[in-house]
């Protein structure tokens, strides 16, 4: 007999049919769009899922990050914490230092490069590999032997007894075989302990694998990082004078070709910040520095003179693109700037700088207890700025106090070019006060900036200024040369005592630094030379201020 199905079994089938391909679309759905996975392996590639990245430019993958192998163990567990709060994937790849330089040198890919010595961080932003670097933490070599130490190892010579088989870090891969080697090469120990190793030891390519060697028992004692030492419970460090001086700056570094340097720049401030990456480090037997405060987007002020302006601006919109970070900005007269920051040191409302930067030297000195040292970036000369074809024949500081010559000065007490201009008439046995008298000094401004305009709106005659204020006008401007050393302001940078984005304070400076044609092209004189504006400023700690160029601390 035919079989006839009824048509409530067949709707049902179908509907059946249907709610399996939805469900099926569902989980195609979730698979492909959910949260992607990471792993940690020793040299492995990583993959994740594209998305988009809180506080990134936009679309892109996770981040991808080289990590030297000493620094694992505590990086797993930053890397963990950050996707926690952030949902951002950080892939890791592991090996040496100088095994992971040569590997972002052919592949030209990253994000971010985190290195067992800041010696390997230099060498890659001479490369035009990276551009920012973060401090983190310190470390030195020791020797590493097992718990019980049966072979009783005490020493760098100890090494060298026929009983005792080491192992060694790489020198050609290893940061940690690296250091040893420069600093036994200068004791005398290290050709005599690299014979040994070749014979009966065995060199490795990372610290980590260095200590499995000591903790399996296949060598007796390895130098290995102090902060590896505190990774193994069954390893014990013995501290030697000739490794004492090898201290090394873990830094981190963003690649130049990252895809997304502001997120990049993010993960970078959180691994280095005191109450977040810096303190994982801590636990995992890291000596960290000193680090900014974590915020996700965070904001900083910069008090600077109102001669810098014209300079700063398109610098600091750069920055703060870059990093993902604002720069509350304030121009104004310096004698009113530091008015303020006394102020709100006694307690008045306000934001006190993370920064300032000052029209001269002068007006930073009056408050210099309150900031780190400094760094002189730029300077300005002095000039008599008349209207055009100077009418009144104004040739030197004597001729204005000829009669009816109209001339407006800075207030002293308001701005730097009230001081500095008040200390050039007093070298020409003139003041404000003979110019007083004689009625000529008919205004002050309390800020630089003002001061041009008084010549083009033919409110005065003559008025005293920065050169670098004349050439927005200069069509408009006759400029007569004081011809006095005393004619120049020195623009000085400095980072805020009291603040708790100090790195990111200095990044700011770094990024200042670098802009020697910005400077210069608004008539500034550059003070810093090439080389030295391509360093970022480093830390201030007592093993991190070995600064290759002059930079504010």
């Amino acid at each position: 007999m035919k079989f006839s199905p009824r048509r409530g079994s067949t709707n049902s089938f179908y509907l059946l049919a249907i709610g399996s391909l939805v469900f099926l679309g569902l989980l195609c759905f979730l698979l492909f769009n959910g949260r992607g996975t990471r792993t940690a392996s020793s040299g492995g590639t990583n993959t994740t899922s594209e998305r988009t990245t809180p506080g990134s430019t936009g679309q892109s993958q996770a981040l991808s990050m080289y990590c030297a192998a000493g620094m694992r163990y505590a990086m797993e567990k930053v890397v963990q914490a950050y996707e926690q709060e952030t949902g951002v994937l950080v892939e890791l790849q592991y090996g040496g230092s100088n095994t992971l330089l040569n590997q972002l040198e052919v592949n030209q890919t990253g994000d971010l490069y985190l290195a067992g010595d800041d010696s390997y961080i230099r060498l890659s932003q001479e490369k035009g590999l990276t551009v920012e670097s973060l401090p983190l933490a310190l470390m030195k070599p020791v020797i590493a032997v097992s718990v019980d130490n049966p072979k009783n190892i005490r020493t760098i010579d100890d090494l060298l007894r026929d009983d005792v088989k080491v192992a060694l870090g790489d020198p050609g891969a290893a940061a940690v075989g690296k250091k040893c080697k420069r600093l036994l090469s200068a004791s005398g120990h290290w050709g005599r302990l690299e014979e040994r190793v070749t014979q009966s030891g065995v060199f490795k390519p990372t610290v980590n694998d260095v200590a499995n060697a000591i903790k399996l028992g296949s060598v007796d004692a390895g130098l290995i990082w102090d902060s590896t030492v505190a990774q193994y419970s069954d390893l014990k460090p013995i501290s030697a004078p000739e490794l004492d001086a090898g201290l090394a700056t873990i830094e981190i570094a963003v690649v130049k070709n990252s895809k997304d340097p502001t997120a990049a720049l993010k993960f970078a401030r959180y691994v280095t910040a005191r109450d977040k990456g810096l303190e994982i480090f801590r636990t995992t037997g890291f000596q960290v520095l000193d680090g900014d405060v974590w915020d996700a987007e965070p904001e900083i002020t910069f008090f600077a003179g109102a001669v810098n302006r014209s300079a700063l601006e398109p610098i600091i919109k750069k920055f703060e693109q870059r990093e993902g970070v604002t720069v509350n900005t304030r121009f104004d007269g310096c004698g009113i700037l530091t008015s303020t920051m006394r102020g709100i040191t006694s307690g008045q409302a306000g934001s006190f700088p993370d920064a300032y930067m000052a029209c001269d030297v002068y007006y930073l000195s009056v408050v210099e207890e309150l900031f780190q040292d400094s760094v002189r970036v730029s300077d300005t000369d002095i000039v008599v700025v008349t209207q055009a074809g100077n009418p009144k024949a104004i040739k030197s500081l004597q001729d204005l106090v000829k009669p009816g010559v109209r001339v407006v000065l800075g207030q002293p007490d308001k701005c730097t070019i009230g001081v500095l201009s008040k200390r050039l008439l007093e070298s020409a046995n003139l003041s404000y006060d003979s110019l007083k008298s004689t009625g000529n000094l008919v205004n002050q401004t309390t800020s630089s900036a003002l001061l041009i305009p008084q010549i083009t709106t033919g409110a005065a005659d003559a008025v005293l200024a920065y050169r670098t204020d004349t050439r927005a006008e200069a069509g408009r401007l006759t400029i007569v040369e004081v011809g006095s050393h005393l004619a120049k302001a020195v623009q000085p940078f400095s980072i805020a005592r009291s603040s708790d984005h100090k790195h990111l304070g200095r990044r700011l400076y770094a990024t200042i630094a670098r802009s020697r044609d910005e400077f210069e092209s608004r008539g500034f004189n550059w003070r810093l030379d090439r080389t030295a504006s391509q360093s970022s400023p480093r830390s201030n700690s007592a093993a991190a201020t070995s600064d290759r160029s002059e930079s504010p601390r």
